[in-house]
């Protein structure tokens, strides 16, 4: 099964801060129910440590990546380095009490995995937090080095993801994790589906109609919201020449056009604190509705990121500086 919506540059991908959202909502959605049924949805220790293979992948890593963060181990029978740093693993992951869960990856009977992830040797450590996967670590790792990082990751999962890990009942039986529950249809998903549909097929006007089609009947709606701003950005930085974008804004730098047009560019790229940094400066440098012309649009972009994002709260501070 192809890992979807996979992000290994770092960069931000506008389909990974999509998932991001869904995540947290879903995150939410199964807190809420499980609250309804009394705490229900406890698993045991022993089911925080699985054996994956390609046929489950879909199943067992990408959903379940939308309520806690996959910490992917790749091993196999030979790899002596394996044997030392996949017990430390399990271990490990017993002993974080459900705030990760540990699937383990044979590469010999799964090769299209181990091609997918782009692993050139073992071991090989992954994460998948709400669909989107990033590399940890390869090779042999100290246990302090491996907890500075699982401690990171979970922080991330936390913070950004809404990810609050799993339920752990040391009385619970092995094997007794129940299937996710099918949440009921919302009102609007008919039509936020058909703008989903719209921006994969590269109909971004459709996208954003779609989606203020939502908000019109919904303006709360935060799918909407998101989609909308994600559409939106696309619809920019469609067709523009990027190098001429970057030579209009280094020579005009009092151009709030030339500035607000780079920081599409910028974001696009991945390159969130360049975006907010440029508009925040260009903040700083004008006065009335030029001002508020590009305070506008780094709230827009920060809608794209998302509002628990770092970088967003850091910035928001700084616009309130610059503003105040």
């Amino acid at each position: 099964m192809q890992p979807r919506n996979m992000s290994m540059s770092g960069v931000v991908d506008l389909a990974a801060v999509k998932a991001a959202q869904e995540a947290k909502a879903k995150a939410e959605q199964a807190r809420a129910q499980s609250a309804r049924e009394g705490g229900a949805g406890a698993i045991s220790p022993a089911d925080l440590v699985i054996d994956v293979d390609e046929a489950g992948f879909e199943r067992d890593v990408l959903q379940r990546s939308a309520e806690v963060p996959v910490v992917i181990d790749f091993w196999a029978e030979w790899c002596e380095p394996c044997k030392q740093l996949s017990p430390v693993l399990e271990r490990l992951a017993v002993e974080y009490n459900g705030r990760f869960l540990l699937a383990k990856v044979d590469v010999d009977a799964n090769q299209m995995l181990m091609q997918q992830f782009g692993i050139q040797g073992i071991p090989a450590v992954f994460a998948v937090v709400a669909g989107q996967a990033l590399p940890l670590f390869q090779g042999a790792a100290g246990e302090a080095q491996i907890r500075q990082t699982l401690d990171q990751l979970v922080q991330v999962g936390e913070q950004r993801f809404g990810l609050t890990g799993l339920t752990v009942d040391p009385e619970a039986e092995p094997g007794g994790a129940p299937e996710a529950s099918e949440q009921p249809a919302g009102p609007h998903d008919g039509l936020l589906e058909a703008a989903v549909q719209a921006l994969d097929s590269g109909d971004l006007s459709g996208a954003v109609q779609a989606y203020k089609n939502v908000l019109n009947e919904d303006p709360g709606n935060e799918e909407a919201k998101l989609g909308l701003a994600q559409a939106e950005l696309l619809q920019r930085v469609q067709g523009v020449d990027p190098q001429q974008v970057r030579r209009d804004a280094a020579d005009k730098p009092a151009d709030v056009r030339a500035q607000i047009a780079a920081a599409d560019l910028d974001l696009v790229g991945g390159h969130v604190e360049d975006a907010f940094g440029r508009l925040i400066e260009t903040v700083q440098r004008t006065v009335g509705d030029d001002r508020d012309t590009v305070r506008m649009r780094l709230v827009e972009l920060f809608e794209v990121v998302g509002p628990d994002d770092p970088r967003v709260i850091a910035a928001r501070r700084a616009l309130a500086r610059a503003l105040f």
